[in-house]
């Protein structure tokens, strides 16, 4: 297998291992959770945050990646393709959630939604994405990847190539920064969720997010060693053909 073949499959893992990630946080986004983080000098903290907020800083991390060896073109494909595959989902979820239900499975089966305070199937609790809830997502997601591609390359361009990690991460916290702020203003002004929660929702958000830019910094320097030795490649070259 020559090096352009590997590299034609690797980008179409990588293109899978986003689209799945971003699909999958507008399935689940409806769930939160809470948890207590202990804090030196400050004690105990409330940590809550929707579970969509766990997997969607994998897809800043596929497009770091994808940036770093395939360039900004390849990456901005991986951003319209998981758009197009987030709309296609959700017009699938719309059709199965209108059509009438058989006299088994969970189409039948009721539960109380807290959100509109009455029994509701719970298929369509559960699956049931609202419009303005994907309308944020989806215009929060739009800005936030295109600009984390945008500086990625700035920064390349800048350092002529080098220093991975400041690319790495400038470009990772700016980006879910202003997605975390995009989304919840648009979710708090559709009253998808209270004004209250802004606050403490963009803290909580942000801070992860920080964290986890921190965290990759040395996963994407060893994938993008391992892919460029496979590659033939030097430091901050990217593949020609792909």
């Amino acid at each position: 297998m020559n090096n352009n073949t590997k590299a034609n499959s690797l980008y179409i893992m990588l293109a899978g291992i986003f689209i799945a990630s971003l699909v999958s946080c507008n399935l689940i986004f409806q769930k939160f959770f809470q948890i207590e983080i202990w804090i030196p000098f400050i004690g105990y903290y409330t940590f809550e945050q929707s579970v969509g907020l766990l997997v969607y800083p994998v897809t800043f991390l596929v497009t770091d990646i994808i940036s770093e060896i395939y360039g900004q073109r390849k990456a901005n494909q991986v951003v319209t393709s998981g758009l197009i595959a987030s709309i296609f989902m959700l017009i699938l979820v719309t059709i199965s959630d209108s059509i009438q239900s058989a006299e088994f499975g969970t189409g039948k089966i009721f539960a109380y939604n807290p959100a509109t305070n009455q029994e509701e199937n719970i298929f369509h609790i559960v699956f049931g994405l609202s419009g303005a809830a994907v309308f944020a997502s989806m215009v929060a997601y739009l800005f936030a990847q295109f600009i984390d591609v945008k500086i990625f390359h700035f920064w390349k361009k800048l350092t002529n190539g080098k220093h991975l990690w400041l690319r790495n991460n400038a470009s990772t916290i700016l980006s879910q920064c202003i997605d975390t702020f995009l989304v919840l203003l648009l979710l708090c002004y559709y009253n998808v969720i209270p004004w209250d929660k802004f606050t403490p929702y963009f803290i909580n958000g942000f801070l992860f997010k920080v964290f986890f830019a921190a965290f990759d910094t040395p996963i994407i320097y060893g994938l993008t060693y391992i892919i460029r030795k496979n590659f033939g490649l030097k430091f901050g070259e990217e593949v020609t053909s792909a």
